[in-house]
């Protein structure tokens, strides 16, 4: 089986239901990584990426501990004997190409853009996993919540993405639509930014939004985060009272986006009360 063309063996599982899935599969991509621990049958997964494990961007740290990992190099996941190997669109293609050369199975998830997106990748990885059944049940409960969501109104109140470097999303990104999700306009679409961009200061601090969601700086000091300590975003930043954005439940288009989007919409009521109380 191993020996069959990546693409060929990933149409043979998805096409017949005599295979139930592979039984050996490895992870290099963050969001993959997620979405397999969620998914994956017991024993299933043999590795997930090293950044799977890392606080700061993977919102599954702690369920990673309970796998091997792996750094993206064709050499180590070769070893590990996998059956399937899941990448990203920006995964090292060199890792990739090689492993096909190989003989080893690949498939490329790409990347989430939209809240739509994270229902697609559910089902995808439901499917090459061979677990489709699990991937429904996970898809129940993500449409559930989100359902129970508020979508931003005419009368929402006005909200800034704003990042080191000053960047920022617009509406046809997935964190401008987690933003949207929780009842809040936000100004970027306002100000023409309908993909991601960077935002200049004077447009910021001239847009006034109503509440501004920063991003947790990193530990070591970066000039890129110089922006996030200039006073005019310390001051729109202190009006709202969740301050930062947990960056982990905003990278991947995992269900784990919305714990951001219930944590803005908890952002929102707090500013729509007091606002109500003045």
């Amino acid at each position: 089986m191993r020996r069959l063309p990546g693409i060929a063996l990933a149409l043979l599982w998805a096409a017949t239901g005599a295979f139930a899935g592979p039984s050996r599969v490895v992870t290099m991509n963050l969001c993959a990584d997620q979405l397999a621990m969620m998914l994956a049958a017991p024993g299933q997964l043999a590795s997930v990426s090293y950044i799977a494990r890392d606080t700061r961007a993977s919102a599954m740290a702690k369920e990673a501990l309970a796998y091997p990992v792996n750094h993206g190099l064709a050499e180590e996941i070769y070893l590990l004997k996998p059956d399937l190997v899941i990448a990203g669109a920006y995964s090292t293609p060199a890792t990739t190409g090689m492993l096909r050369r190989l003989g080893v199975a690949v498939v490329v998830f790409q990347p989430a853009l939209s809240l739509q997106d994270v229902r697609a990748r559910i089902l995808q990885m439901g499917q090459v996993l061979g677990r489709k059944d699990a991937a429904q049940v996970l898809l129940a409960e993500y449409d559930q919540r989100l359902a129970a969501l508020q979508d931003a109104g005419p009368e929402a109140p006005r909200a800034a993405l704003y990042a080191a470097n000053g960047f920022t999303s617009g509406s046809m990104t997935l964190a401008g639509q987690i933003l949207r999700a929780a009842g809040l306009r936000n100004i970027a679409d306002e100000l023409g930014y309908a993909r991601s961009g960077h935002m200049p200061l004077e447009l910021l601090a001239m847009s006034a939004p109503d509440l501004l969601i920063g991003t947790s700086p990193y530990p070591r000091a970066s000039r890129s985060e110089d922006n996030l300590a200039h006073p005019v975003v310390r001051q729109l930043a202190a009006r709202s009272s969740a301050g930062q954005i947990r960056d982990a439940d905003w990278v991947c288009g995992t269900p784990h986006v919305l714990r951001a989007v219930e944590t803005l919409a908890e952002e929102r009521r707090r500013f729509v009360e007091k606002e109500g109380s003045q």
